[in-house]
C-alpha cells in the first residue's frame, strides 16, 4: 500500500499532459516549434489556439501556419532575451484581429515537467493556469 504525501495527502485525481494533449485542451505545436528554436516539445491552450491561431471570419492573408509561427518564434525571441531563469515568462506577439494593422496580445509560457518528468512548454493566456 502506498503512503500519503505528507504535504498534499492522497491523489484523489491526476490529468496528464497527454490526456489533455489527446481531449483537446492543448494543442500540440509539433515540428514547427523546433523550426522556431524551441528545444523542448511545445503545446498551446485551446483558449490560446482559440484566440490567435486560428484565423478570424474575414480576415485576408493570414493563415493559421503563419499565426503558430509567429506565436513560437516570438516566445523562443522572448526566451533567449530573458536575463535569468524561471518557469514563467511573459511575453508579446503582434496579432491581426481584422484586416487593419495587428494589435499586441500578451501570453504565458510556463516550462515544467512533462508526464515522465521530460522538460516541456506550455503557452498559455495570461490568466490562464
Amino acid at each position: 500500500m502506498s503512503q500519503p504525501d505528507p504535504i498534499f495527502g492522497d491523489v484523489i485525481h491526476t490529468y496528464s499532459r497527454a490526456e489533455a494533449l489527446e481531449d483537446g485542451v492543448l494543442v500540440d505545436a509539433g515540428a514547427m516549434a523546433q523550426e522556431a528554436g524551441l528545444r523542448w516539445p511545445v503545446a498551446l491552450t485551446r483558449a490560446v489556439w482559440g484566440a490567435y491561431v486560428e484565423v478570424p471570419p474575414g480576415v485576408q492573408a493570414q493563415d493559421e501556419t503563419g499565426r503558430l509561427w509567429d506565436i513560437l518564434r516570438m516566445a523562443s525571441c522572448a526566451i533567449r532575451a530573458a536575463r535569468k531563469g524561471g518557469r514563467e515568462l511573459r511575453y508579446t506577439v503582434l496579432v491581426r484581429h481584422d484586416n487593419r494593422r495587428p494589435t499586441p496580445v500578451r501570453l504565458k509560457l510556463l516550462s515544467g515537467p512533462g508526464d515522465d518528468g521530460e522538460p516541456v512548454l506550455t503557452i498559455l493566456l495570461p490568466e490562464e493556469d
